[in-house]
């Protein structure tokens, strides 16, 4: 075995090529920026090799971190691309996805009605690109109207979450698993790993900024909503027939003001954020998004620990007894191995993912 450390782990290529003998090195990675979970595997290249080229299917396997039995840590996954060098011995490098990345890579067009949860919506993209599906938890908010030009299912999926999350809905993240696409909610991993200095944790290192501070957000309305929202009580007679008139008439007037909010503006200064959003359609959901939008001082936590191989992006950990979720994780693999996790309040995950 090239490294005995990954005795605990096995690479398996088209079902059938078992490579964990010539396996040097593997990290896997995810982030809540991302969809697809990511593993780097590195090879050494013997006369045996089978071969490996870009979409292949392969898979990681382990056990993990307090068990005895592997399983699946990714899985359906694909070779996305292949990387060789040779100083005497040849080594290759392969960067695998989990199958999420031809959401992310892949484009279409939908144009979907009113009243249909974010649930049902993938539902719908999963049947139309035939993609299994596996346990979708009902995100229960009922959407606008959507009119999704060519972009990504990604891009598309994060719409309607992003939405279900402004309306006061939990947050929610697509994730691959061997029985299919999921749909889970943040923070619902039914172990919480506890993390804590000193013993467990190797390194803390916090982050207080005020860069993505929002002490003042302003809602404003649409075109549309102007004529029946804007207060036209200081207008002239001429300005009042320009909102009444054609969109070309309405461009040189203002927006209409549906709510102004303020939060820590004394303590940070003003840091105004305006929000136009079409999907706002009454001056109470503007409040409430207003409202949501306010942010203080941002705080992040990096930490390096002990590896725990199952911890996903989006998990709830528990950190010197305070419960915060994983925005991003790298696990470098072996025994022990190692992770680096970010870690964040579910109130800054939700204001830096989930609203634009």
């Amino acid at each position: 075995m090239i490294n005995p450390g990954l005795s605990r782990y096995e690479v398996v290529l088209d079902n059938k090529y078992f490579l964990r003998d010539l396996v040097e090195s593997i990290t896997l990675e995810e982030s809540l920026d991302e969809i697809a979970y990511r593993a780097t595997v590195r090879l050494v290249v013997t006369p045996d090799f089978p071969g490996i080229t870009p979409g292949q299917e392969i898979r990681v396997s382990g056990i993990p971190f307090g068990g005895t039995e592997m399983v699946y840590l990714l899985h359906p996954g694909v070779v996305w691309e292949v990387e060789s060098e040779s100083h005497g011995q040849k080594h290759i490098t392969v960067t695998i996805y989990d199958k999420t990345i031809y959401l992310a890579k892949s484009e279409d067009e939908y144009i979907l009605p009113a009243g249909q949860t974010a649930s049902q919506r993938i539902e719908r993209y999963a049947a139309d690109w035939n993609i299994p599906l596996g346990n979708i938890a009902d995100t229960g908010i009922p959407l606008v109207r959507a009119v999704y030009r060519a972009q990504s299912i990604y891009s598309m999926m994060m719409a309607d979450l992003k939405e279900t999350a402004t309306k006061g809905g939990g947050l929610y993240r697509p994730r691959m698993t061997p029985y299919g696409l999921e749909l889970v909610q943040l923070g619902s991993n039914e172990t919480v790993w506890v993390l804590e200095s000193g013993q467990n944790v190797e390194s803390l290192v916090q982050r207080r900024t005020l860069e993505g501070t929002v002490t003042a957000v302003k809602v404003l309305g649409t075109a549309k909503k102007a004529r029946t929202e804007i207060d036209t009580s200081g207008m002239t007679l001429e300005e009042i027939g320009r909102l009444y008139g054609s969109e070309e008439d309405r461009e040189d007037l203002p927006s209409p003001v549906l709510a102004i909010e303020y939060g820590e503006n004394d303590k940070y200064g003003t840091l105004q954020k305006v929000i136009q959003d079409s999907k706002i359609e009454t001056v109470a959901q503007a409040i409430e998004a207003a409202r949501k939008a306010l942010t203080g001082m941002q705080e992040t936590l990096t930490v390096t620990a002990i590896d725990i191989n199952t911890i996903r992006a989006g998990d709830k950990v528990s950190l010197d007894g305070w419960e915060l979720l994983v925005t991003s994780v790298k696990h470098d693999l072996g025994s022990p191995g190692h992770m680096t996790l970010e870690l964040a309040s579910e109130d800054y995950v939700r204001r830096r993912y989930y609203y634009d």
